[in-house]
């Protein structure tokens, strides 16, 4: 980029005081200063919560051990006696209250 003389930025100032006026190139600058300054503090803002959703995520996963797999149920062998549907049903809810304490204590609060 080059490098802008004292005679450039006479120029230049020149142009801003005939397309503006004298009276408006102030309230012209103070506007444009008060946007950019709007303009960096919301940007700012957006940084922050970014990095503090970061911070938050990478915390709660090291905070959570991952809960381990559970173990497969044995299948069945042909010489065990046959569960009745009773029995069978009262397997499952136990199984799903297992799955069920497992995923509750995964999920993040």
């Amino acid at each position: 980029m080059p490098n802008l003389g004292p005679t450039e930025l006479i120029i230049i100032g020149v142009i801003l005081i005939l397309l503006f006026g004298a009276k408006k190139l102030p309230d012209a600058a103070r506007g444009l200063g008060r946007s950019l300054r709007i303009f960096k503090s919301e940007t700012a803002k957006l940084r922050d919560d970014d990095e503090t959703d970061t911070r938050t995520t990478v915390v709660q996963t090291q905070a959570q051990p991952q809960p381990a797999a559970p173990a497969p149920q044995p299948l069945p062998t042909a010489a065990a006696p046959q569960q009745t549907a009773e029995e069978q049903a009262r397997a499952l809810e136990e199984q799903a209250a297992k799955l069920r304490a497992q995923a509750g204590a995964a999920k993040p609060q």
